[in-house]
């Protein structure tokens, strides 16, 4: 457990500002209030909006949006559609965005009835209405089955990496720590900060990408991405790598005689694993998901994936078809979560190889397709007019 923290902890440091929206839009250190009427909320990856109308003293009306976290985050939070009756008045705090004035990054929503939900909020239904809890809004049902009637570990099922979130409910600063962890931190509390360099590379040396430097062309176009670039906000998966517990996505692995299926719960994509292959197709056609053959090594499934389509392994890297992958699914009978160890190779962009790994555990919530639209990059004050009569 200490372990995987510590992972996550440094994972969240490392990330790059355009992994998120938030980051390179929104002015954090400033808050602003509205006080207005609900009138639409859009629960959509890879961000929920809340939209709202705020009627000036002189009878104008203006017409605002806030972002919100992604619809899979929100409902293992305990989130949902009923909890924002269209119509009702509200109070929003949140942080300008810095381009767009009818933009906002939502800090607090507080009702008519007195009650809140705060960006990070954990909440559960209870007497008098929503509570908030200082952890899990649920706890999964472990006692499960570790190996299939064939033998093999039993992979089979919905898994989810813990969440990680920032230790302010309100998402106004602090570093983001695992969700367990929030018991022992007092609200409010900072921890974190410091930052990691892009990359994770000592002071003094080169940049590092999961452990490798990249070759002249990774650094070129490294240097070069933005966040147009990134296939998130396409609402296409970033890699095989990034997207398996990037922002808590519950996942699903489904076990058949001659296959595996595993679905990303983010934007959807599928992957097919052939157990019954033992090497790749001679002509094989690129996807983003690529072909993947699997093998058991004692109770390890390994999976060996190459037939990319180009694209980006983590942003600002990207990968070419040359990308190989071989990742190591390994699950712990004892508290049932499964810790995928990967090594990528590509000779365009990675001078070594690209190493890590990451754990998931049994889901808090089930694995639900959600529709995605990317909405980060409308400037919603043109869309609507900034005040509308």
């Amino acid at each position: 457990m200490i372990r995987t923290a510590i992972f996550l902890l440094l994972l969240a440091a490392a990330m790059p500002a355009w992994a998120h929206h938030g980051a390179g839009s929104f002015d954090l250190s400033k808050s602003v209030t509205f006080k207005g009427k609900l009138t639409r909320i859009e629960l959509i990856n890879p961000h929920s909006w809340l939209y709202f109308e705020v009627t000036e003293p002189d009878g104008t009306v203006s017409k605002h949006r806030c972002e919100m976290r992604s619809v899979h985050t929100l409902r293992r939070s305990g989130w949902s559609k009923e909890l924002f009756p269209i119509g009702q008045p509200i109070t929003v705090e949140a942080a300008p965005d810095r381009a767009d004035p009818a933009s906002c990054y939502l800090n607090t929503i507080r009702f008519a009835d007195g009650s809140h939900m705060d960006r990070y909020g954990q909440y559960v239904k209870g007497q008098g209405g929503l509570q908030e809890v200082r952890g899990p809004v649920s706890q999964p049902n472990t006692k499960r089955a570790a190996r299939r009637p064939t033998g093999e570990p039993n992979l089979a099922g919905d898994w989810a990496p813990e969440q990680v979130v920032m230790a302010d409910p309100r998402g106004t600063g602090g570093g983001l720590v695992p969700l367990s962890t929030l018991s022992a931190i007092t609200p409010g509390e900072r921890p974190g900060g410091g930052g990691a360099r892009r990359g994770g590379g000592p002071p003094s040396g080169p940049r590092l990408y999961g452990g490798t430097e990249l070759t002249p062309q990774g650094e070129k176009d490294a240097a070069s991405f933005t966040r147009e670039d990134n296939p998130r906000f396409r609402c296409e998966t970033t890699s095989i790598l990034f997207d398996w517990t990037f922002d808590g996505p519950v996942n699903r692995i489904t076990q058949n005689k001659d296959s595996i299926v595993i679905q990303y719960g983010q934007m959807g994509l599928k992957r097919t694993v052939y157990m019954n292959q033992k090497t790749h197709p001679a002509a094989v056609k690129p996807t983003r998901a690529g072909h993947s053959i699997g093998r058991w090594e004692g109770d390890t499934l390994v999976v060996d994936t190459i037939g990319f389509l180009p694209g980006v392994l983590n942003a600002p890297v990207r990968h070419s078809d040359k990308l190989h992958v071989v990742e190591r699914f390994t699950l712990d009978p004892q508290t049932m979560k499964v810790t995928r160890a990967y090594v990528a190779d590509d000779p365009v962009y990675l001078k070594g190889e690209y190493k890590g790994q990451d754990v998931v555990q049994v889901a808090d919530a089930q694995y639900t397709e959600d529709t995605c639209k990317e909405q980060g990059f409308l400037d919603y004050s043109k869309q609507v007019g900034e005040k509308k009569k």
